[in-house]
């Protein structure tokens, strides 16, 4: 019997969009204190619902504005809906931003904690798995180098190693894979395998093709409503040919 572990009803987000035309921060606050500033509502997701079971791994395809990481943050419980509501029945872990929840000025051991405190860990259950995260990472003496020196790269191996160590039922992963050498994307998949043997639950956006061979099930969006969900393999060709399309 299928485990219901996340429940996505009915999704409205609409933000705040300027008129064409202001090219510079002066003139923004300008028009703005002589209240000459005219805005309009632009909605980016449109009344979203699907539900994913545990053990599910999907991908989410979509051209760029198409709405897929604010989708995330909302399931992530970073940013509200303006209607709907998601239930959420696991622990979320996301991994959607390069950086995001770091401080530049700490080392990694530092950041290691900083960033699973604000995901929800407590300090014991990050000293059980800080070992695990550090040999993930393989950031060799770098780990106590502050990460202002680090490189993208160096970055995404320690959020990496971060998200997958901890645990979780849900990991979010928004193109975290596309950033960093071969090796270490290869580790990265090899990884999640194991989660997935494990029973952990993977939405991921991306652009890549390996997608294909790692999801199940995909979801494309496209101009915030859900054009299709299906079979990995199915969701990606239609998407690749409606891409090829609208090029021509």
């Amino acid at each position: 019997m299928s485990h219901l572990l996340l429940d996505v009803q009915n999704i409205h987000v609409r933000f705040k969009k300027y008129e064409v035309g202001i090219d510079s921060l002066k003139e923004l606050v300008v028009r703005a204190l002589h209240r000459d500033l005219k805005k309009n509502s632009f909605e980016c997701l449109k009344g979203i619902n699907f539900q994913i079971n545990k053990g599910e791994a999907v991908a989410i395809f979509g051209k760029n504005g198409a709405g897929k990481s604010t989708l995330l943050k909302i399931i992530s419980g970073i940013l509200p809906p303006d209607e709907g509501k998601v239930l959420c029945y696991g622990r979320i872990t996301p991994l959607l931003r390069l950086g995001a929840g770091f401080d530049a000025n700490a080392n990694g051991i530092e950041n290691i904690y900083l960033n699973a405190a604000i995901l929800g860990y407590g300090k014991q259950e990050i000293d059980d798995k800080l070992d695990e995260i550090i040999h993930f990472a393989q950031l060799g003496e770098f780990i106590h180098a502050p990460i202002k020196t680090y490189s993208s790269g160096m970055l995404a191996r320690l959020g990496f190693a971060i998200a997958v160590s901890l645990p979780s039922e849900i990991l979010l992963i928004d193109e975290i894979l596309a950033v960093g050498d071969i090796a270490f994307a290869k580790k990265c998949y090899e990884k999640l395998d194991k989660l997935r043997e494990q029973g952990t639950t993977f939405i991921i956006v991306s652009h890549s093709e390996t997608v294909r061979r790692y999801c199940t099930r995909a979801l494309w969006l496209d101009q915030g409503i859900i054009r299709a969900d299906g079979e990995t393999s199915d969701i990606f060709r239609k998407y690749s040919q409606h891409m090829l399309a609208s090029q021509n």
